[in-house]
């Protein structure tokens, strides 16, 4: 799979006037579930996506596995006679309070978290416990302490994020007197290490009894988290700095000795679980209009620092950080929700539901969760195999600038587009946008909050001319040494130049070509490079080619 940006250098690339093959299908005709606590899943076909979406929501009864059978891959809320009839390969699970059941133990305790003082053993005791529990959910591993899931997200999330927070328990009486006598900076960088440690420690226990296979990650606790704090800062912080700075990474992400991502914990996780749930009401916070961006800005954030798979947790509530009720999001964001985090590059969706099944409420918002998965299985095949995804720009720079958002992706000589415009004002205003990408230019029209999800044919160059330079790819990617290897065709001998530039479209090296005609392999240096996401540019004569370019030092 190639990942490329475009948008913020787009105003620099050629584009040629043609026509377009539009395909939109439409959206299934179903009427949103009227009763309280009910989820009508069979008012939608069959269909599947090539993803891994987690359900852990509520059942209301569901005795036949529904959510297998509408767009989900796992199920980690169970119901009916699924221990006996769930396979393994279908089956996840959140491992809650790892670090909590434990109440006296030092970690454990809120205003504390702390590395030093921590009986393992009792860890270890309860540890053993709550997977017993896990496996006695199932027929094939009742009574046993070994559970068979094939996704495990542990949730831990007891841990300082700064070095203020951890600076602030170095005068607690619980923290032993060997470590409060050290300096600050001392004090700090002991935390960090040790943490690491003591987050590795479940994993470690998991693996000496779970199967090989089974897939860890860690809700919460990734490289750049989901979080009100990070939805505030997300356009206060260049996303230049959001890439490249490794004190915006959680410290836990972070090996202790080089300072890049990796350490005990991270070379854990087969995947990255970051909770994007929804803070500010959509309605009556100007926060709210940047939901999409949150939640694309943290799915592009985790992929800048690491290839490893990001599945997103989703909450179709408003946390209660902020609203008690915990009131559902509007039908359009959930739909949203269920399309565009692909198209940043997310590998899945975890959709949970909190302790609220004691409530009545009126779970339409799902049926629109689902109808959007639906929409997309319409186009599966863009996800499937080798892909091309158009980011046109950061996300962070539609909060920004307070813009519509749009994404692509491309599958042989078509591209799929969905696009939205949160910013509007009403749902009936206009939006006109422009989409462009190297030689493709097409204009939408948006209508109010719609979630716009259509293709069209791509191979529009070849009625204008051969297209003399193609086929620009770097590999390996990410680069982890000190030079960008790439490579890429050409019909015709001519000069050009080859660049490499931020996310902001400033050019940071430049270098003369000499293009001869056919397969070109050449290498740009990259030592002065820190960890990030680049765009890698290819011009020559009257073209130009991009490919986003991961530096993962």
């Amino acid at each position: 799979m190639r990942y490329n940006l475009c948008g913020l250098v787009a105003a620099a690339l050629m584009c040629f006037s043609t026509s377009f093959a539009q395909d939109c299908p439409s959206p299934l005709t179903w009427k949103p579930v009227e009763s309280n606590n009910v989820i009508e899943w069979e008012k939608f076909p069959e269909f599947s996506l090539p993803f891994t979406l987690v359900y852990e929501g509520p059942r209301f009864g569901d005795s036949r596995s529904l959510p297998l059978s509408r767009g989900f891959s796992h199920l980690a809320t169970f119901s009916g006679n699924e221990g006996a009839t769930l396979p393994a390969t279908k089956r996840a699970i959140t491992w809650y309070h790892i670090a909590t059941d434990v109440s006296s133990q030092p970690w454990a305790e809120r205003t504390l978290e702390s590395p030093w003082g921590n009986d393992l053993t009792q860890y270890r005791n309860s540890w053993n416990s709550q997977l017993r529990g896990y496996a006695n959910i199932f027929n094939d591993t009742q009574g046993s302490d070994r559970p068979a899931y094939d996704i495990v997200a542990f949730d831990i999330e007891r841990i300082h994020d700064t070095d203020r927070e951890i600076l602030g328990i170095k005068t607690n009486a619980r923290v032993p007197a060997n470590y409060r006598n050290l300096s600050d900076n001392q004090f700090v960088d002991r935390y960090k290490k040790d943490i690491q440690k003591l987050y590795a420690a479940p994993g470690e226990y998991f693996r000496t009894l779970a199967p090989a296979s089974t897939k860890l990650g860690s809700y919460s606790d990734v490289l750049i988290r989901g979080s009100f704090n990070n939805w505030l800062a997300m356009t206060l912080t260049p996303w230049k700095d959001w890439t490249t700075d490794p004190n915006l990474v959680l410290h836990v992400m972070r090996d202790t000795i080089t300072g890049k991502v990796g350490g005990p914990f991270y070379n854990q996780l087969n995947f990255l679980t970051p909770s994007c749930y929804y803070y500010y009401d959509y309605n009556t916070s100007p926060l709210g209009k940047d939901y999409l961006s949150y939640l694309l800005f943290v799915v592009e954030a985790n992929r800048a620092w690491s290839d490893k798979p990001v599945i997103p947790f989703v909450w179709l509530r408003y946390h209660d950080a902020f609203n008690p009720t915990i009131p559902f999001v509007p039908n359009f964001v959930a739909e949203a929700t269920a399309i565009f985090p692909f198209f940043s590059g997310a590998k899945g969706l975890w959709l949970w539901e909190g302790p609220v099944a004691s409530r009545q409420d009126n779970y339409a918002v799902y049926e629109h969760f689902i109808a959007g998965l639906h929409r997309l299985s319409q186009f599966k095949g863009f996800f499937e195999g080798n892909y091309e995804l158009v980011i046109p720009q950061p996300a962070v720079e539609s909060a920004r600038t307070k813009s519509p958002l749009w994404r692509g992706a491309i599958k042989g000589d078509e591209i799929l587009i969905a696009a939205q415009n949160p910013y509007t004002t009403s749902d009936t205003q206009v939006t006109e946008v422009k989409l462009s990408y190297q030689n493709w230019q097409k204009t939408i029209t948006l209508k109010g909050r719609e979630v716009f999800l259509c293709k069209f044919e791509y191979n529009t160059i070849s009625s204008v001319k051969p297209l003399s330079l193609t086929n620009l790819q770097v590999a390996p990617n990410p680069v982890r040494s000190d030079v960008i290897n790439y490579q890429f065709e050409s019909l015709t001998s001519m000069t050009g130049t080859v660049s490499l530039l931020d996310l902001t479209g400033r050019i940071l090296q430049q270098e003369p070509l000499n293009v001869n005609v056919g397969k070109q392999e050449r290498f740009l240096k990259a030592n002065f490079l820190p960890s990030g996401m680049y765009v890698l540019q290819v011009q020559a004569g009257a073209y130009r080619l991009s490919q986003h370019v991961v530096v993962a030092k």
